[in-house]
C-alpha cells in the first residue's frame, strides 16, 4: 500500500500521453492515472508523434508491441526536423531526376536550382552506374561522392553541390542524395581576388629599358597612374592616399593621394600612439577597418565628413615601409573581403615601387655596368635559342641526324652564355638590395651551378638570372610551361626556379617534370595565391622551398643556395 501511494505522488499533476492499443486505458490503471495525472489518449502512433511535436508529456503509456515503432518514428522525425533547420539544402533526387524528397532549405532555393540539381543528378547516375559497372564496386564507400556547382545568371547566384550515391542492399544503384549550398560571396571574392592578381602582374610589368632613363618622379607617375586605374575600376576606392615610411625619421610620407583634401597636410608618425590609424597600422603591421570614425579613439580628420575608413600596411620582405589609407563619406562600407583584396593590391603596390626604387636604380648604379649589361642582354636571346632547339628535338623524334645538329646547338649556345659568365668581373653589388652587409655576401656554393628559371614576366625572369649570375651560375629562362617542359627534358639542370601560374602547364606539373630527373625545385607564389594548390601537392613530394613574391636578393640566393645543397649528388633532398 506505501508504495501505491509513492507512486501516487510521484505521478500526481502529471501529463501522461497513453496509445489507445495498449490495454493500460482499461482498468484500474487507468483509473487512477486519471485521478492524480492528466491524461491524452491518441488512437495510434502517427497522432502520438503530432502531439509529442505540439505538446511537453512527462510519460508515454503503450504496449510493448507499440514501444519500438513508436521510437523509430520519434528518431525519425527528429532527424527530418534536424534537417529543415540546417542552412544546407538537402534532398533526395530518383534516377530520372525528380526530386522525391526536400528539406525546407531546398524548397526556398527555388525552381532554377532545383532544375539544376535534377541535371546534375542525372550526370552523377550516370557517372556512377559505370563505376558500377566497370569495377563492380559493391559498397558505397567506394563511390566518392561528385562535386557540381550551379549559376542562377537572373539572380546571379552561385551554389556548390555534392552528389552522393545510395545504394540497394544488392549494391545497385537506388537514388542520388544531393546537399546544396549557396556559394555566391565565396565565388564573387574569389573573382575579385583573381582580378586583383591579374592587375598586379600589369602593375608590375615594367620594362626596364622604358624606365631606365626615367626621373624619380616620372617613375612614380608612371606607377600612380597604373594604382589609381585598378583601384577605382576594381576596388572602387575613389578616395585614398599612400604613403611611404622614412626610416631615419619614422615619418610616413604622403607619396601620392586621390580625392583627399591637400590643404591638411598632417605629419603622421609610424606610432601606435597619437598618430592616428595610419600611424598604428604602421607601428603594428595590422590591417585597420573602422566603419564608425566618429567615436574611434585613433582617427584623425582627414577626408571631410568621413564615415569610415579601410587602411593597410605595404609590406616588402616582411617589413612595412608605408600604408594604404582609403575613406569613404558612406558608413559601414567596409568588410573584411574588402580588407584581404586591399592587402593583396598593397603588396603590388609595394612589390612595383621596390622594382622601381631598387632593382632598375641599383642595375644601372652596380660597378661593372658594361660586363653585367651585355650579359642581361644576351641572356634571353641565347635561353630562346636553346629553347626553340629543345622543342624541335620533341618534334622530331627519329631524325637521328637532325636531332644530333640540334644538341649541337644547344651546346654550343651553352658554352657561349658560359663564356660570358667567365668574363664578367666578381660581383660588386646585389640588384635590389642598399645595405652594405648584404653587398658583401657571396655564395661560393653556386658557381658552376646551372639554373633554369621559368615566369611568363620577363623582367621577373631578367632580374632572377642577373642575381643569380653574379655568384657565377648559368641561367636559362623559360617564359612557359612549354618552354620549361622541353628544356627540362633536353637539357640537365641543377635547380628549376618556376612561378606556379603559367600558361600551358601548372607549377605543379614544371615540379612533377623535374622530380622524373631528380632535379630540385624551388616554386614562386605572389602573396600565397595558388588556385591550383600546386605548393600543397608539391611539399608532399619533397619541394625544396618556396618563394613568396616579393623576395630580397639575399633571401633568393640563400634559398637557392639551400635547395641545391640540400640534394645529393642525384637531386634527391637530403632529410
Amino acid at each position: 500500500m506505501s508504495s501505491d501511494m509513492d507512486l501516487s505522488q510521484k505521478l500526481k499533476h502529471r501529463k501522461i500521453l497513453v496509445l489507445s492499443g495498449s490495454t493500460a486505458h482499461k482498468g484500474e490503471l487507468l483509473e487512477l492515472l486519471k485521478q492524480i495525472s492528466e491524461i491524452t489518449i491518441v488512437d495510434d502512433v502517427e497522432q502520438a508523434l503530432e502531439r509529442l511535436n505540439k505538446e511537453d508529456f512527462d510519460a508515454v503509456v503503450s504496449q510493448t508491441s507499440d514501444f519500438l515503432p513508436l521510437e523509430r518514428a520519434s528518431v525519425n522525425h527528429q532527424a527530418i526536423e534536424i534537417l529543415n533547420t540546417i542552412g544546407e539544402g538537402v534532398c533526395i533526387v530518383a534516377d530520372d531526376g525528380t526530386i522525391t524528397w526536400a528539406n525546407r532549405q531546398m524548397e526556398l532555393f527555388g525552381t532554377r536550382v532545383k532544375e539544376g540539381v535534377s541535371q546534375h543528378a542525372k550526370k552523377a547516375g550516370e557517372f556512377f552506374r559505370k563505376r558500377l559497372e566497370q569495377e563492380g564496386i559493391s559498397s558505397q564507400d567506394q563511390l566518392r561522392p561528385r562535386r557540381y556547382s550551379i549559376t542562377d545568371e537572373k539572380s546571379n547566384r552561385y551554389f556548390e553541390l555534392i552528389a552522393t550515391a545510395m545504394l540497394d542492399l544488392q549494391g545497385k544503384l537506388l537514388n542520388i542524395a544531393m546537399v546544396v549550398w549557396e556559394a555566391t560571396s565565396s565565388r564573387r571574392q574569389q573573382q575579385r581576388i583573381d582580378a586583383i592578381d591579374k592587375a598586379g602582374r600589369e602593375l608590375v610589368r615594367l620594362e626596364a629599358d622604358a624606365i631606365a632613363g626615367m626621373t624619380v618622379e616620372q617613375r612614380i607617375s608612371l606607377v600612380q597612374d597604373k594604382i589609381v586605374r585598378y583601384a577605382r575600376d576594381l576596388l572602387h576606392f575613389d578616395h585614398f592616399v599612400v604613403r611611404l615610411l622614412d626610416v631615419k625619421s619614422n615619418k610616413l610620407e604622403v607619396l601620392f593621394g586621390v580625392g583627399m583634401p591637400e590643404d591638411e597636410e598632417i605629419e603622421v608618425f609610424a606610432n601606435s600612439q597619437g598618430n592616428g590609424i595610419t600611424g598604428y597600422v604602421a607601428a603594428t603591421g595590422r590591417s585597420y577597418v573602422c566603419n564608425n570614425l566618429s567615436n574611434d579613439p585613433h582617427y584623425l580628420p582627414s577626408l571631410h565628413d568621413a564615415r569610415c575608413s579601410l587602411t593597410v600596411p605595404l609590406r616588402l620582405h616582411d617589413k612595412v615601409i608605408g600604408t594604404l589609407n582609403v575613406e569613404s563619406h558612406k558608413e559601414n562600407l567596409f568588410n573584411e573581403d574588402d580588407r584581404q583584396v586591399a592587402e593583396i593590391f598593397a603588396r603590388y603596390i609595394a612589390f612595383s615601387l621596390n622594382i622601381l626604387d631598387l632593382l632598375v636604380v641599383e642595375r644601372y648604379k652596380t660597378t661593372g655596368q658594361a660586363a653585367d649589361n651585355l650579359t642581361s642582354q644576351m641572356t634571353e636571346p641565347l635561353s630562346k635559342i636553346i629553347t626553340e632547339a629543345s622543342l624541335l628535338m620533341e618534334e622530331y623524334i627519329g631524325h637521328d641526324d637532325l636531332r644530333y645538329r640540334l644538341q649541337s646547338i644547344i651546346e654550343s649556345t651553352t658554352t657561349i652564355k658560359k663564356a660570358l659568365k667567365d668574363a664578367q668581373q666578381a660581383p660588386k653589388g646585389i640588384i635590389g638590395v642598399h645595405s652594405d652587409s648584404a653587398k658583401g655576401t657571396t655564395f661560393p656554393e653556386l658557381r658552376e651551378k646551372h639554373i633554369l628559371v621559368v615566369d611568363d614576366e620577363q623582367f621577373i625572369r631578367q632580374t632572377i638570372a642577373d642575381v643569380v649570375q653574379k655568384c657565377g651560375c648559368l641561367t636559362d629562362t623559360a617564359r612557359d610551361g612549354r618552354e620549361a617542359l622541353a628544356l627540362i627534358g633536353q637539357c640537365k639542370y641543377d635547380l628549376v626556379i618556376s612561378d606556379i601560374k603559367l600558361p600551358h602547364a601548372s607549377g605543379y606539373e614544371i615540379f612533377a617534370c623535374a622530380q622524373q630527373k631528380n632535379i630540385p625545385v624551388v616554386l614562386m607564389t605572389g602573396f600565397g595565391y595558388d588556385p591550383e594548390h600546386s605548393i600543397v601537392r608539391a611539399n608532399r613530394e619533397g619541394l625544396s622551398a618556396v618563394l613568396y613574391k616579393p623576395f630580397k636578393a639575399d633571401h633568393l640566393l640563400e634559398t637557392i643556395r639551400k635547395a641545391v645543397s640540400d640534394s645529393d649528388e642525384n637531386g634527391h633532398k637530403v632529410l
